[in-house]
């Protein structure tokens, strides 16, 4: 029987995390805008419940990606992503129970003989990247931004509502209630990362 991969999480001080998860079977289930606007409050909420901060981020018609900062030493990753996956899951197949939805048995998973999970999310931690300089998290954001332009969803970034870029094009002024809020990066990042260049 195979083993499932771990991700590993290192919770570095100072550095950003580039973080990708996907939902179960790569299933397109993130283009309902009430399930989306519902990821966007549990990404509020868990990201001030464990102490991150949001820098940019994308969702996808299957996945996320989400640009983060811990804001306190004991702050951990597997902690936000529980944050923000269970709560969703929960609501999502309360909603499909209510509803006799069809898609709430095909998200019904027999993990044993004698049991069955709901799982709107894939199993395991998805993926995480250490950023530690400017550069590298340039280039996060415009990878993020551009996600729906190379997958055709849209021609201009700008047009793909479920993402950051707006924020970012507008420096901070435009505000959609339906997004996670953001935060600029914090000035001890660009500190540290010249300090590191010099040394």
């Amino acid at each position: 029987m195979g083993h499932r991969k771990r991700v590993r999480h290192y919770d570095e001080p100072g550095h950003l995390h580039e973080l990708t998860f996907s939902c179960y079977g790569r299933l397109p289930l993130l283009t309902n805008d009430r399930w989306r606007a519902m990821l966007s409050i549990c990404i509020d909420r868990a990201i001030a419940r464990h102490h991150f901060g949001l820098a940019a981020f994308v969702y996808m018609p299957e996945h996320v990606h989400l640009l983060v900062w811990p804001k306190e030493p004991d702050a951990r990753i597997h902690r936000l992503l529980k944050g923000i996956k269970q709560p969703l899951s929960h609501r999502v197949r309360t909603i499909l129970d209510e509803q006799r939805s069809r898609l709430r048995e095909r998200l019904t998973v027999q993990e044993r003989p004698d049991k069955t999970v709901f799982r709107f999310w894939q199993e395991g931690g998805g993926y995480d990247r250490n950023l530690t300089g400017p550069e590298s998290a340039q280039a996060s954001i415009d990878y993020l931004h551009l996600n729906p332009v190379r997958r055709s969803l849209v021609t201009e970034a700008s047009h793909w509502r479920w993402s950051s870029y707006r924020w970012f094009e507008s420096e901070g002024r435009q505000s959609d209630e339906a997004l996670p809020k953001l935060e600029s990066l914090p000035s001890w990042f660009w500190d540290a990362t010249r300090e590191n260049a010099i040394g």
